[in-house]
């Protein structure tokens, strides 16, 4: 079974209840959040991470690379999106889908880095 390696740049809360879950399930999204959006590569996840979620209260001033992987033909019917470079891929999946997604995840999530800045940033 041919598998696609996904990220998922999280803050401190979104990690911790992945934690929670002995890493091998992402948590149910919010009602204000219709999808969950794993990115195609690393270098997409790292911006995020680094930049943003270092930045934002909301993601404790932390963020988190994680490497997971699919089967390949689940993932087939999500259209891969572009969204800024050719760098910036990621996949919308419907809310309602992430119990069956968290199912297919093939061994456990990974973390792959961890931006934790020394100098405290303000909203």
């Amino acid at each position: 079974m041919a598998t696609t390696i996904l990220y998922r740049p999280v803050g401190q809360r979104e990690y911790e209840l992945i934690a929670d879950s002995g890493f091998r399930a992402f948590p149910p999204r919010l009602p204000e959040q219709p999808f969950f959006y794993p990115v195609a590569n690393e270098e997409y996840a790292t911006q995020i991470a680094r930049d943003w979620n270092v930045r934002d209260a909301a993601s404790g001033y932390r963020g988190y690379v994680l490497r997971f992987q699919v089967p390949s033909d689940f993932l087939e019917r999500y259209p891969l999106q572009v969204v800024g470079t050719s760098v910036h891929t990621e996949y919308w999946i419907p809310a309602e889908d992430l119990a069956e997604f968290n199912s297919r995840i093939d061994g456990k999530i990974e973390v792959v880095a961890r931006f934790d800045p020394s100098i405290p940033h303000r909203d």
